[in-house]
C-alpha cells in the first residue's frame, strides 16, 4: 500500500476526480507534503478538477510519471479546496520542490493573472483520523 508520505516525496500524482454519472478523470499533478499529514497539489483555479472537488472531494490519488503512467498503488482521500493563504503557501513550496519548471508556471501564473493563478487542493487520507 502506498503511504501518504510516499505520495508526498513523488514528483507527480495521478489524481481522480469524479463527475456526477460517477466516471472517474484522471490529472497527472504536482504534489506536495503539507501540514496535519494531509497532501496539497496545485491546479488551475478554474479547472475541471476543482468544479468536480468542489461537487465532491472524493478523490483517489497514486504515484505516476508526468505522462500520468501509474507507478504504485492508489490511495482513497478527501480533497478541500486551499485558502488563499494556503495557495500562497503552496505556491512557495512548488517553487522550492519543482525549482526553473515551479518558477515558469507560478511566475507565468502570476504575469496572466498579476496574481497567483493556480489554487492549493489539500487531501486527507479517508481512512486516516484527519479525514473529513
Amino acid at each position: 500500500m502506498t503511504s501518504f508520505s510516499e505520495l508526498g516525496a513523488a514528483r507527480y500524482v495521478l489524481l481522480t476526480t469524479f463527475r456526477r454519472d460517477g466516471r472517474a478523470v484522471a490529472t497527472a499533478v504536482w504534489v506536495l507534503p503539507a501540514p496535519d499529514g494531509e497532501l496539497a497539489i496545485w491546479t488551475a483555479a478554474d479547472s475541471g478538477k476543482i468544479k468536480r472537488i468542489r461537487r465532491d472531494g472524493r478523490v483517489t490519488l497514486a504515484p505516476c510519471t508526468v505522462a500520468g503512467r501509474v507507478l504504485g498503488p492508489a490511495v482513497e482521500g478527501r480533497a478541500r479546496l486551499g485558502t488563499p493563504e494556503d495557495t500562497g503557501w503552496a505556491a512557495r513550496r512548488i517553487l522550492r520542490k519543482y525549482r526553473l519548471i515551479g518558477l515558469l508556471v507560478v511566475g507565468g501564473s502570476i504575469l496572466r493573472h498579476r496574481r497567483i493563478g493556480g489554487v492549493a487542493v489539500f487531501v486527507s487520507r479517508t481512512d486516516s483520523p484527519a479525514g473529513h
